[in-house]
């Protein structure tokens, strides 16, 4: 990934595009960052939780390597063991219980969403993703279901909120 970081050099910064959210009307859309803002220099404390700049192509290959469970171009990156605890669901059912509305039929492995039962029409058991704020809105991949498969989406405008 050779794309990813928590910067994102001068010598790329003209591939990095802006983002942008919509006015509170909803009816105009605004810069919400540009390619010369956050991710134009290192935070004072990068953490692991987020705050990564990335091509959807990194994503992908990144997806494509924990559906093959851990390796790249035929090198191990993470163990197997590692990818089945990562996009496997940790939460307690009290624990999901308590986030019920905000996990919408999903628990948590480590550092994604996992998908453990159908509420919306989206959900799909065994699915393995997450959101990010400004970035991808939902990398899923299905590394131990049938259909073996990796989405990542990467829109430039912040969804509406409902009215």
């Amino acid at each position: 990934m050779n794309d990813t970081g928590f910067e994102v050099p001068v010598t790329k910064r003209d591939r990095f595009t802006s983002y942008y959210r919509r006015d509170p009307a909803g009816v105009v859309l605004e810069l919400a960052y540009a390619p010369d803002g956050q991710w134009s220099h290192l935070p004072v404390f990068p953490a692991g939780s987020g705050g990564l700049a990335a091509t959807v192509d990194d994503w992908h290959r990144f997806a494509r390597m924990l559906l093959v469970g851990g390796t790249v171009d035929a090198r191990r990156v993470l163990s197997s063991e590692s990818v089945q605890q990562m996009t496997t669901n940790h939460l307690t059912p009290s624990q999901r219980e308590i986030g019920a509305l905000f996990l919408e039929g999903q628990g948590w492995g480590f550092g994604g969403s996992v998908d453990v039962e159908i509420v919306e029409p989206w959900n799909v058991p065994g699915r393995y993703g997450w959101v990010g704020a400004p970035g991808p809105r939902h990398t899923s991949c299905r590394p131990g279901g049938r259909s073996r498969s990796c989405s990542p989406r990467s829109p430039q405008t912040v969804p509406s909120r409902p009215r």
